[in-house]
């Protein structure tokens, strides 16, 4: 069993049928309330027992497990946690308090431009966050072809990525991600993006996966989470409150809005 500890992130990689194990996870931000002008204010705030910040606890102590080959929705209201979850759980975020183990090569699609860059061409992009994601320059050439023919961008591989649109950018970044065949794909919204016939085609990539890949996805979209989930987990002001079939969840947080 091989272990790395990734400041308070720890990845350990078993023979289990678990992809992805949380306990106790907790994450919370520090917000600025009172800007300190010079050394003499801020030592003179501390004396007086001013922060100058107050701590928001975004995460409550989550525990999850997702199995190997499972199509995961993770679904809330906005500032309710998901996203901040997604993101620990990609290493973006480290957790203060809990844990989490991963069991496999885990690829993020979280936020469009995050390993790009946009003064290099398409084909540079593809190697730069191909490294990024951690394959070398010979794997990422068995990939290359399968990445351009998914986009339909062969004739942009060239340009310089700020030429493209964010359409553009979206495909590339989209194929990169399924392309570099990751044990566990992580999206935030990916199907909210991109044209009607680019959403079609992410549609019918998760309708063939049956089950050879671990998919966690943060949306809104209910129709998504029945259609595509095998599973789905409601988040609510930080915690799991519902964690169950897809429509049972899809249900619950539509609910919410009718309170």
């Amino acid at each position: 069993m091989a272990k790395r500890e990734l400041g308070t992130r720890t990845e350990q990689y078993t023979d289990g049928d678990i992809a992805i194990k949380i306990r106790g996870l907790h994450k919370s931000f520090r917000l600025p309330t009172e800007k300190a002008f010079g050394l003499k204010q801020a030592i003179f705030n501390r004396l007086r027992g001013v922060k100058g910040y107050r701590e928001q606890k975004v995460l409550k102590g989550i525990d999850l497990e997702i199995k190997k080959g499972e199509f995961v929705g993770i679904v809330g209201r906005n500032g309710s946690g998901k996203s901040t979850l997604l993101k620990t759980l990609a290493g973006i975020y480290y957790p203060e308090k809990g844990e989490i183990i991963v069991d496999g090569n885990l690829v993020p699609f979280i936020e469009l431009g995050v390993g790009f860059n946009p003064e290099l061409t398409g084909r540079e992009n593809v190697y730069l966050n191909g490294a990024l994601l951690g394959f070398s320059n010979e794997e990422m050439d068995k990939m290359y072809d399968e990445i351009w023919d998914f986009a339909e961008l062969r004739d942009f591989q060239d340009q310089k990525l700020k030429n493209y649109s964010s359409g553009m950018q979206v495909r590339l970044a989209f194929s990169i991600a399924i392309r570099a065949k990751g044990d566990i794909l992580l999206l935030d919204e990916v199907l909210a993006v991109g044209d009607a016939a680019f959403q079609q085609k992410c549609n019918d990539y998760f309708e063939s996966l049956h089950g050879n890949q671990t998919v966690i996805l943060v949306t809104h979209t209910m129709s998504n989470v029945r259609k595509f989930c095998d599973r789905a987990i409601l988040i609510e002001d930080g915690k799991v409150k519902l964690d169950g079939g897809p429509k049972e969840v899809a249900d619950a947080y539509e609910n919410l809005w009718k309170k």
